[in-house]
């Protein structure tokens, strides 16, 4: 059986039949998801550079622009945004475009309530499908499911939560082919959904140029210009600009960034029950796994009264995960999915598991699906076909269907896996997203409302870097995952 665009190996839909990468010292050079144009030089100074074109740079660009020409304070040109490709060119372009409010770390709740106050400003320009989010768990879960369903009413993100016999009717009446087997609990969140990607991107750069951004791609940060604490000039492959802040939103690449900064590779970290773990990596990497699946003939991915399903999210920590042969290939199920036809190319599935973390250290270049280290490992696309086959009747018999691509990526983690939104220096702002970036676009907002309105919003004052000394390290999660 063919599948359209099968094993092509295009990585860069919808904008389809580009040449390959070019490559710089023997190493591809991962490119924008986005045609450039009107890209600027790099001029002499900024009031404020931001660094980096994904998720986090782009939107702290077009709200800083957009925030200065509001306030009369500045104009949009005052933003110098730089990336050494373009828009998307590391995990922004590639990540499966989720957008949830799963997190057992309250304070992140009020964090997605702002970002998706963002996502539906302008849905159509940023892709953003407001279909909702299911998360399933086992009974062991529950207490955690009933406190974080709480904390996001209490946020202003209210979610319904269903158990017990309730969340099986729940399910059953949303998707009546549903098994559910082990699904004990159920947490509905109505104003989460996906964007696409590429579309996001592509909306973020439109924005910033009609703010007036200067977006300058093909320069590469290299380093910053230090005098008592602050950054006088960001260094790049293009010269020097002097600057008055820099945003710093580097996605993988930032614990070089960090360290450029003057910030340390490794600290002493207290948790809230006072115990002290010296000298972890402010950076571990992980690897992602996440793949893609077509639609089996007759096969659609709809509620039972005929709507785009919601994303659908299920950790089942007791649950194991059997081949065809009857070998366990996992002692749990943990398995995310959503509608994803802008980029399958045809209908079709995009999800994954956990990652798999690699260390301290990693070869960040080239990123994503140009790196044979970073591949989707062979068992994967059985994995993940599995357990939607044992979630779903209509699943059943997906594995043929995969489509053989690859998919490849690594994130860069906090020493407690939550983001660190925080000054390394004393000018220099640092979105450390901890790999949770592309549905936390609000972040960009919130980092402008501060530079721009001169108040630091409280939303950001639990993730400063000094939780670590302090005891207020997060962690305290249920879950086999690092992302919750």
């Amino acid at each position: 059986m063919e599948f359209p665009n099968n094993g092509g190996q295009n990585q860069w839909y919808p904008f389809m039949d580009r040449p390959m990468p070019e490559q710089v010292d023997g190493i591809v050079q991962n490119p924008s998801v986005v045609p450039l144009s009107n890209v600027d030089p790099l001029p002499a100074s900024a009031k404020y550079v931001v660094v980096g074109a994904g998720i986090h740079g782009m939107s702290s660009a077009y709200h800083l622009a957009m925030a200065l020409e509001k306030s009369g304070k500045g104009k949009g040109s005052d933003v110098v945004l730089i990336d050494k490709q373009g828009p998307g060119a590391g995990a922004s372009g590639l990540a499966c475009g989720c957008v949830r409010n799963l997190y057992m770390t309250g304070p992140l709740h009020s964090i997605l309530r702002a970002s998706v106050e963002v996502w539906e400003s302008d849905p159509v320009n940023f892709g953003f499908q407001q279909v909702g989010y299911v998360s399933i768990g086992e009974e062991n879960q529950t207490e955690d499911y009933i406190k974080l369903n709480e904390s996001q009413i209490e946020s202003g993100y209210p979610s319904d939560l269903y158990s017990g016999k309730q969340a099986h009717d729940f399910l059953k009446g949303m998707w009546p082919d549903f098994k559910t087997n082990n699904c004990d609990v159920v947490l509905h969140e109505h104003r989460s959904g996906y964007a696409g990607t590429h579309t996001a991107m592509w909306g973020l750069d439109q924005k910033c140029q009609q703010w007036g951004v200067q977006r300058v791609y093909g320069v590469a940060v290299t380093g910053y210009d230090m005098d008592a604490g602050s950054v006088t000039a960001v260094e790049t492959t293009a010269g020097r600009i002097q600057c008055d802040q820099v945003v710093v939103g580097a996605g993988a690449w930032t614990p070089q960034h960090w360290e450029w900064l003057g910030g340390s590779n490794t600290l002493d970290v207290l948790y809230p029950d006072g115990h002290t773990e010296v000298d972890k990596a402010m950076g571990t990497y992980w690897r992602l796994l996440e793949g893609e699946v077509f639609m089996p003939p007759g096969v659609d991915y709809r509620t039972a009264d005929g709507k785009d399903a919601p994303v659908l999210h299920v950790e089942l920590m007791n649950t194991p995960v059997y081949d065809k042969t009857g070998n366990m290939m996992q002692d749990h199920v943990y398995t995310y999915t959503r509608y994803a036809a802008e980029r399958v190319g045809a209908p079709g599935l995009q999800g994954g598991t956990m990652p798999i973390q690699i260390g301290d250290s990693a070869q960040v270049e080239p990123y994503g699906h140009f790196a044979d280290a970073y591949q989707a490992d062979d068992w994967f696309p059985e994995y993940y076909c599995t357990t939607l086959g044992m979630l779903f009747e209509r699943f059943e018999n997906l594995e043929p269907y995969y489509k053989q691509r690859r998919n490849g990526g690594i994130g860069a983690f906090t020493p407690d896996n939550v983001p660190i939104f925080d000054y390394a220096a004393d000018n220099a702002w640092v979105i450390a997203d901890s790999n949770h970036g592309f549905k936390m676009i609000g972040v960009g907002k919130l980092t402008a409302d501060m530079m721009v309105g001169g108040t630091k919003p409280w939303e950001l004052e639990p993730f400063t870097f000094d939780r670590f000394a302090k005891g207020t390290t997060f962690g305290d999660r249920n879950s086999n995952c690092p992302w919750v």
